[in-house]
């Protein structure tokens, strides 16, 4: 397969005119080529952060506060995820990753509640669809074994140490919410030693030098800090001191739509829209351990296709801030997943 265009190669997103080569699913090679498409080729999406659970109550809950919303065990959204059928639940995460997966996003890190029950769920949503969840466990060691790694809520909900030193015994990815809603949380977080972090709406100076010192990735989740009233993540100061990600969150509160999130970060934010688009693809992917996310040889060919003739995208004078900023579901080619 050969896919031609403006290709935003390698991990600057450098805008080339040129080819991608691929054989038997991995990109072999990059050549910069004289070529008429007006297609742009980039990385797929990898959202770094989805509770996909949600995709049963969209837009449920207006004007509750974080804890009605999605605080454990009594918040709005475990009520739902309580009450829905199995059938149901599954049909409607099914729903939100076909989305994912038809708006050029090729993997997801998700918080999946439920416990073993709620593991097995997602992956009968996923079967036979092009998208690959990076599935971790919630609520016991159980869930974490049968899935990807765990994802703790909080370190204000409960102590996890006996999970993360589990976790890291099996060699799985452990993730945990800090600084959502105060910075109180986020030392103890850290103390866990997590694979990345979450949120971090409120770092404050000492947070900054131990995510420095210790290399903690965090993703960010901005429409869903401004929805839930928590504030607003220091994208710019976060992405200085440790690789930045970028996710959606909950369904019942935002599309799970990349180019969304893209685009408010971009414009909350005083970074250049490359350091965006890495968020929202290489960065994700490191986080997961996934050989995607950079368009290269060797990864894995998981392409987004861009049509940079549509009205929207014509006559873009910078290819990768037009991306981040403007492109939309519309102006998808082709996804190659």
């Amino acid at each position: 397969m050969i896919v031609e265009g403006t290709v935003l190669r390698g991990p600057e997103l450098e805008p080339i005119r040129g080819r991608v080569v691929v054989e038997d699913g991995t990109i072999t090679a990059v050549e910069e080529a004289d070529v008429y498409s007006t297609d742009i080729v980039l990385p797929a999406f990898v959202n770094a952060h989805t509770h996909l659970g949600d995709s049963i109550a969209k837009e449920a809950g207006a004007g509750l506060s974080l804890d009605e919303l999605v605080a454990p065990p009594d918040g709005l959204k475990h009520q739902l995820l309580g009450e829905a059928s199995p059938e149901d639940t599954v049909d409607a995460m099914r729903r939100s990753l076909r989305l994912m997966s038809e708006t050029g996003t090729a993997a997801c890190i998700e918080f999946r509640e439920g416990g073993v029950e709620g593991v097995d769920y997602i992956r009968d949503a996923a079967s036979g669809l092009p998208i690959d969840p990076v599935v971790l466990g919630r609520e016991s060691a159980a869930a974490m074994h049968e899935s990807d790694g765990f994802g703790a809520s909080g370190a204000r909900d409960g102590d996890f140490g006996s999970l993360r030193n589990a976790t890291r015994d099996a060699g799985k990815l452990f993730g945990i919410h800090a600084g959502e809603r105060d910075p109180h949380d986020i030392n103890a977080a850290l103390d866990l030693d997590p694979d990345f972090l979450v949120h971090m709406v409120h770092p404050e100076s000492i947070h900054y030098e131990r995510l420095a010192d210790h290399g903690v990735p965090v993703v960010v989740c901005p429409r869903s800090n401004l929805v839930t009233g928590v504030g607003v993540p220091p994208i710019r100061e976060l992405s200085e001191r440790t690789t930045l990600a970028l996710g959606t969150d909950n369904v019942m509160l935002n599309s799970p739509s990349m180019f969304r999130e893209m685009e408010f970060a971009a414009k909350l934010a005083d970074v250049p829209a490359s350091t965006i688009l890495r968020m929202a693809t290489a960065n994700g992917a490191a986080i997961a351990g996934l050989n995607c996310g950079v368009v290269e040889p060797d990864r894995e060919a998981k392409l987004l296709v861009l049509d940079g003739d549509s009205d929207n995208l014509a006559g873009a004078q910078d290819v990768v801030r037009a991306v981040v900023r403007r492109a939309g579901a519309a102006d998808v080619k082709e996804v190659i997943l």
